[in-house]
This record gives structure tokens, C-alpha cells and sequence, in this order.
């Protein structure tokens, strides 16, 4: 399938609309503006309806999609675990239906800190489209993620786990896609091999048209390629194009469908065009650096995402250009010396 490039609507796109997405940082912030006009706010947490079942929170480390309905609540992600309260909380205030699944699409502390605490309020209902060990069945939700989640919020027999046992996935996936149909929706966690780590997925809310990316994609800084967690640049582009390949825009590239990043703001099908771009031509200049035989200390000094850090790099953290470049560097290096192609 042919690639969009980021260009192609350039032209088509009134100032106006510009200064809109530049000023929404977070959330559109008239009330009146469609079509995320149902939205709350309370202190720094922001829950807003995204469209169909679905809605987003904001603040709590990552963002956590929430899907309501009839038939009791599902959660992609959980957030920080000291915002874990807060997100109970904003919960409640969309459901008193159940919390009966959460679906984690990766293994970092901003995505599962809450898990524990999440897993305690929920609920495993049989019936309810279980199709894992359900021993513990009422005892808590049903925590949903790739299998190389468990493995790295886990540890061996004898060493510390990352993450408490409580708060470990309980149903998990070895390849391919796990499916949910929940509260009258098809619910898809799709494995995305080696892009931010090794155990992504994307969550896709078929019916909703809504698609949750985790950290694969986000809106306030570059991507942060974990290496030591499996992570690749080539199979983070992948990944983003994965996420194109499911958007559908509604009209002039615009609406359709929904994104929900791991941070930032809610986009659409045009808004990862321009970040898989964006990553695509540093990722080429970076390779071409080490084909010239240009170190480490040589390609960051050299300023190859000078043009893009305005707009992308973050103050620290991960998402610096430094730490970009870096992981770009140490991928691509890593799979050179593995002999795989650097595409």
C-alpha cells in the first residue's frame, strides 16, 4: 500500500486551522468546538469524549482512553500510580457500570503505574467475552497486554520485578491480535514487534473508530525508542504506519478517524502523516551518518533534527533530541551488527 506523505494537504489547510492545532496542546478549550465539545476539567485532569464510546483523560502521566457502556468499563492504560486515586475517580464520574477489563499497551511505569489499584475496583464477569484463566474470576479486572509485558514487569524466581504482582497483566498475547467485543464494540489490542519496545500494542475501538497508540505515537516530544526494552526505529515506523494504514479521514484528511496518543493531544490520520515523516527523514539522515562512518559524538553534534526541534523536542526526559538521536544511533547500529537490512 502506498504511504500518505505529510505534504499532501498542506495547501489545503486555512491558517486559521493551523493556529487551532498549535493552541491545542491538550484539548480544544471552547466548548462550543466540535467535535470534542463534551469535555471536563478538573484541576490538571482533563476527561474529554472523543467520539463514539470512548473517552480520553489527560494528566496522569500518560493518557488513558476510557470505553463506557452497558455493559461495564474498559481502560487502555492506567497512568501513574501516585494519579491512581484521581483516576478512579474521573471513572466513576463517566460509569458506575463495572470496570471489567484494562488493556496495557506497553510495560512503562506512566502506562501500567495504576494497575494494582485499577485491578482492585474491577470486576471479571464470565461471559463477558473471557477467554483466558478465569481461577480468579471476581477478584479484579482483567489486565490485557502483549506477553513481553509480563515479562518485563515480571522477573525471574529470586530477583525484584518491575512492577508488583498485582499489577502484572493477567491475560496475555504471544503474537498477532488479542480481541474483546465489549459493551456492543469489537475491541482489537494489536502487537506492534519491536517499535517503542517489544511488547506494543495498539488498541483499536472498531465500532468508536478510535484508535489508542500508547507510546508509539505522541504529540508532545520525539518518540522514545527503548532499546534495552526491545525497542527498534525501523519498527516504530512500521508501527506508524500501521496507524495510517487504519486511520480513515472523514473529509479533506480531516475528522474520521481518532487517535489517542500516550501523551498529548487527541489527533487525527494527518497528525502521525507529519510525525511518521518527521521521524522517517531523521532516522535517513541518521543511517546515512553512520555509512559515512561518523561516531555517535559526531552525528549529535551535526544537528540532524535542528529543523524539527521547535516543535518536537522535549525539555528532558526521553523525548529530548539528544535521546532521539541517540536511540536512532543505537538501533540502527545494534541491527547492523545483527546483519538485518537497514530498510
Amino acid at each position: 500500500m502506498a504511504r500518505r506523505s505529510g505534504t499532501r494537504r498542506l495547501l489545503n489547510i486555512a491558517p486559521v486551522s493551523l493556529g487551532i492545532l498549535a493552541i491545542a496542546g491538550v484539548v480544544y478549550a471552547q466548548r462550543d468546538q466540535i467535535p470534542w465539545s463534551d469535555y471536563r476539567v478538573a484541576g490538571d485532569l482533563t476527561t474529554l469524549h472523543v467520539q463514539g464510546n470512548v473517552y480520553m483523560i489527560h494528566g496522569l502521566g500518560g493518557n488513558v482512553a476510557v470505553q463506557i457502556g452497558d455493559t461495564g468499563v474498559l481502560l487502555v492504560n492506567t497512568g501513574l500510580e501516585q494519579n491512581s486515586e484521581r483516576l478512579i475517580d474521573a471513572v466513576r464520574k463517566l460509569s458506575d457500570k463495572p470496570l471489567q477489563y484494562i488493556i496495557n499497551t506497553c510495560a512503562h511505569p506512566d502506562q501500567t503505574g495504576g494497575n494494582e489499584a485499577l485491578r482492585q475496583i474491577g470486576v471479571t464477569i464470565t461471559g463477558a467475552n473471557v477467554t483466558g484463566d478465569i481461577a480468579d474470576a471476581g477478584k479484579g479486572a482483567q489486565i490485557i497486554a502483549h506477553e513481553n509485558v509480563l515479562d518485563r514487569m515480571s522477573a525471574p524466581s529470586g530477583k525484584k520485578s518491575a512492577a508488583p504482582p498485582a499489577a502484572w497483566p493477567t491475560d496475555t498475547y504471544v503474537s498477532g491480535q488479542k480481541e474483546v467485543f465489549f459493551n456492543e464494540e469489537p475491541v482489537v489490542a494489536r502487537w506492534q514487534p519491536a517499535a517503542h519496545t517489544d511488547g506494543d500494542s495498539l488498541v483499536i475501538f472498531r465500532r468508536s473508530d478510535v484508535v489508542a497508540t500508547g507510546d508509539i505515537f505522541n504529540t508532545d516530544s520525539y518518540p522514545f525508542i527503548d532499546v534495552e526494552r526491545g525497542g527498534s526505529i525501523q519498527g516504530e515506523i512500521e508501527a506508524l504506519n500501521n496507524i495510517i494504514d487504519i486511520a480513515i479521514p472523514k473529509h479533506e484528511e480531516e475528522g474520521g478517524t481518532y487517535i489517542i496518543p500516550g501523551h498529548g493531544r487527541i489527533c487525527d490520520e494527518f497528525d502521525v502523516v507529519e510525525y511518521r515523516d518527521m521521524v522517517t527523514i531523521v532516522r535517513d539522515r541518521v543511517q546515512n551518518a553512520i555509512k559515512k562512518g561518523m561516531t555517535l559524538e559526531q552525528i549529535k553534534a551535526a544537528g540532524f533534527t535542528k529543523d524539527y526541534d521547535t516543535r518536537w523536542s522535549a525539555k528532558d526526559g526521553p523525548g529530548t533530541a539528544e535521546n532521539f538521536v541517540s536511540s536512532i544511533y543505537r538501533s540502527l547500529t545494534a541491527s547492523a551488527g545483527k546483519g538485518a537490512p537497514q530498510a
